[in-house]
C-alpha cells in the first residue's frame, strides 16, 4: 500500500465520515402517529411518581387543572442581550429573541430561540389542588419592561389566585450579561391548611431540526438529561414517541435541557434538591414536552420552589459556571477527548489576536509544527517515490505478464534505494482523528457563529459567500498532486487529477472556518513537500553524478 493509495483511503474515509452523518440525519425514524408517550389533552400538567411524593415533606395523589376563565395576553422585556415575550397564561416564556445574534439566513434579524415556528416554549406550573398550572391565566403587577441603566436585574411578578386563601405569585428575574433567568414560584397558604404541592418546569418543542445551519452535516436536536451518576445522555424524540426513551428518573442533582446546534435552554434546579425528569409527546401535532419536577418547600404559611431557566449560546466557559456538566452540550461525541484540548487552545489563541479566523491560522500553524516530524516522513517518502517512479514504470513494462517477479523486483528497488513504501502511512493515519476532531470544533462552537475575519468573510460558521477560499482550496489540491509521485496506472492519474475538484465542491457549503483551515493546512504542507522534495531530488542528483 503506497502513499498515492494511502491519500485515496483517507479522502474516501472522510467522504465515507459526511455521507454517513447526511444518511443519520435523513434516514433517523419518524415519530408515530399514535404514539405511546403521547400527553393526555396536549397540556396536561405531570403528576410526580410514588418515589418523588416519598422523598418530599407533602405531595399531591394527583393533579387538578385550575379553571382558564379567559384568553392570556403577552408583554415583552428587555435586557442588554435578550428581548423575551411572556404570557399572561402560565406565564410561559413564549418567544426569546437573542440580541448579539443573528438569523443564519437574514443577517438583519436577531436570532430567535423560542418562537410559536416550532412550538418552542418555556412553561412552569404547579402540581395540586386548585394551584394554577401552565394553563392559568395570571394578573401582571405593574413594572419597568425594560432593564434600567445601572441595574443589575429586571423582575417580572405575575399573580393568581390558588382557592382556599391561597395566593400565588411567580416571579421572573432577568439579569444583566446573563442568559440565566431565575423563575420562582412564592405560595402564601393563609388558610393555614396543609399544604400538598410540587412545582414542574417544562421545555416543549417540535421535532424539526433549526434551518440554515449546515447542509453538510447532521447535528443533535433534542432532549438531554444530565446527573452525577448517569452522567449525559441525549434522547431522541423518536424514542420519547414509541415509549423507548432511556435516561435517568430521579435524582437530587443534574438538569435538564433541549438541545440545538449553537444554542441550548436548560432548566438547572438547586443542587441536593430532589428531583424527577420526565419526557412525553403531545397527542396533537408533533411537538415534545421534557421537564423537571421538584417538591414545593412549605416554611409556615409560606412555600416556596426556584428553578434556574439558560437560554441562549453553548459557550462552553459561561455553561461551566452554570451548572457541572452543562458544557457537554457542546458534544464532539467520541473525539471529545481530542476536541475539548483543540477548543481550549483556539480560545486561548483568541484571546491573544481577538480574532476567531487569525486564530484558527495560528492553531493550524501549531497543529502543523507538532505533526513536523510525522509529515516530514511522509514527504520524504512521496520525494524518494518520486525519484523512483521512472524505474518502477520500466518494471512494470518490463514484468507486465509476471505478476510475482514484478512485485519481487519492486522490493528489491526499495531496499536499495532505502525505501519503506509504507513510511507515508502512519503520519496520514495519526492526523485524521485531528481533522475530524477539529472539524467538530469548528462546526459546534458557537464562537464561530457571526464571527468576521477580513473583508468578505464575515461569519466563519457560514459558508464562504463568493467561494473564494474553497477556489484556493482547489488550487492548493491541485499543486500538492503534482508535488506526489505520478501513478503509473492511467486510471488511477486521473482520479488524483479528479480528487481537488470533488472534494472543493464539497467544501463549497463548509463553514468558511473550516475551509480556511484546510487552505492554510494545504499551503503549509506545500511549502513542506516542496522543500523535502527538493532536497531528495538534489540528493539524487549528486549520487548520479558522483556515479557518473
Amino acid at each position: 500500500m503506497d502513499t498515492r493509495r494511502l491519500i485515496l483511503v483517507m479522502i474516501f474515509t472522510f467522504s465515507s465520515f459526511m455521507l454517513w452523518e447526511n444518511w443519520q440525519k435523513h434516514n433517523q425514524p419518524q415519530p408515530a402517529a399514535n404514539a405511546v408517550a403521547a400527553a393526555p389533552g396536549g397540556a396536561a400538567t405531570p403528576t410526580p411518581s410514588t418515589a418523588l411524593q416519598a422523598g418530599a415533606t407533602s405531595a399531591p395523589a394527583g393533579a387538578a387543572a385550575a379553571p382558564t376563565v379567559r384568553a392570556g395576553e403577552t408583554f415583552s422585556i428587555t435586557t442588554d442581550l435578550l428581548k423575551a415575550t411572556i404570557s399572561t397564561q402560565g406565564g410561559d416564556i413564549v418567544g426569546l429573541e437573542l440580541l448579539n445574534y443573528k438569523e443564519h439566513n437574514d443577517k438583519s434579524k436577531n436570532f430567535v430561540l423560542f418562537d410559536s415556528k416550532h412550538q418552542y416554549l418555556a412553561q412552569s406550573g404547579l402540581i395540586g389542588d386548585g394551584l394554577p398550572n401552565h394553563r392559568t391565566v395570571f394578573n401582571r403587577v405593574a413594572g419597568p419592561l425594560e432593564l434600567a441603566a445601572g441595574a443589575n436585574e429586571l423582575k417580572v411578578r405575575l399573580e393568581a389566585d390558588g382557592g382556599d386563601g391561597i395566593k400565588v405569585a411567580k416571579v421572573l428575574t432577568f439579569k444583566r450579561h446573563s442568559y440565566l433567568v431565575d423563575v420562582a414560584w412564592e405560595i402564601d397558604n393563609a388558610a393555614g391548611k396543609p399544604l400538598n404541592a410540587h412545582a414542574y418546569y417544562q421545555l416543549q418543542r417540535d421535532d424539526q431540526a433549526p434551518e440554515g445551519e449546515t447542509k453538510m452535516v447532521s447535528t443533535f436536536t433534542g432532549p438531554a438529561v444530565y446527573t452525577e451518576a448517569d452522567k449525559y445522555q441525549k434522547i431522541d424524540f423518536a424514542d420519547i414517541a414509541k415509549g423507548k426513551a432511556k435516561f435517568a428518573k430521579t435524582a437530587d442533582n443534574g438538569w435538564l435541557a433541549i438541545v440545538q446546534h449553537y444554542f441550548v435552554a436548560a432548566w438547572v434546579p438547586q443542587d441536593k434538591v430532589q428531583r424527577e425528569f420526565y419526557m412525553r409527546k403531545l397527542e396533537n401535532g408533533n411537538a415534545y414536552q421534557a421537564g423537571v419536577i421538584v417538591p414545593v418547600v412549605a416554611d409556615g404559611a409560606k412555600a416556596h420552589s426556584a428553578v434556574s431557566l439558560f437560554a441562549g449560546p453553548q459557550e462552553q466557559a459561561q455553561l461551566k459556571q452554570i451548572a457541572p456538566g452543562l458544557d457537554l452540550v457542546v458534544d464532539y461525541g467520541w473525539l471529545t477527548v481530542v476536541a475539548a484540548p483543540i477548543f481550549w487552545g483556539l480560545e486561548a489563541i483568541h484571546k491573544i489576536v481577538g480574532n476567531w479566523g487569525w486564530a484558527i491560522i495560528v492553531l493550524t500553524i501549531l497543529i502543523k509544527l507538532a505533526f513536523f516530524p510525522l509529515s516530514a516522513a511522509s514527504y520524504k517518502s512521496m520525494a524518494k517515490m518520486r525519484v523512483v517512479t521512472p524505474r518502477l514504470m520500466q518494471l512494470k513494462e518490463r514484468y507486465a505478464d509476471d505478476r510475482q517477479r514484478l512485485n519481487q523486483e519492486m522490493m528489491k528497488l526499495y531496499q536499495t534505494e532505502k525505501i519503506n513504501p509504507l513510511g507515508g502511512c502512519l503520519p496520514i493515519l495519526v492526523q485524521i482523528p485531528v481533522f475530524i476532531a477539529l472539524y467538530w470544533v469548528l462546526l459546534g462552537a458557537v464562537e464561530m457563529r457571526d464571527a468576521p475575519w477580513i473583508g468578505w468573510i464575515t461569519d466563519l460558521a457560514a459558508a464562504d459567500p463568493y467561494y473564494i477560499l474553497p477556489v484556493i482550496m482547489i488550487v492548493s489540491m491541485i499543486v500538492q498532486t503534482k508535488l506526489n509521485p505520478t501513478p503509473p496506472d492511467p486510471i488511477q492519474a486521473k482520479v488524483m487529477m479528479a480528487m481537488p475538484f470533488i472534494f472543493g465542491v464539497m467544501f463549497l457549503w463548509f463553514p468558511s472556518g473550516l475551509v480556511l483551515y484546510w487552505v492554510v493546512n494545504n499551503i503549509l504542507s506545500i511549502a513542506q513537500q516542496w522543500h523535502i522534495t527538493r532536497m531528495i531530488d538534489a540528493g539524487s542528483k549528486a549520487a548520479n553524478d558522483a556515479k557518473a
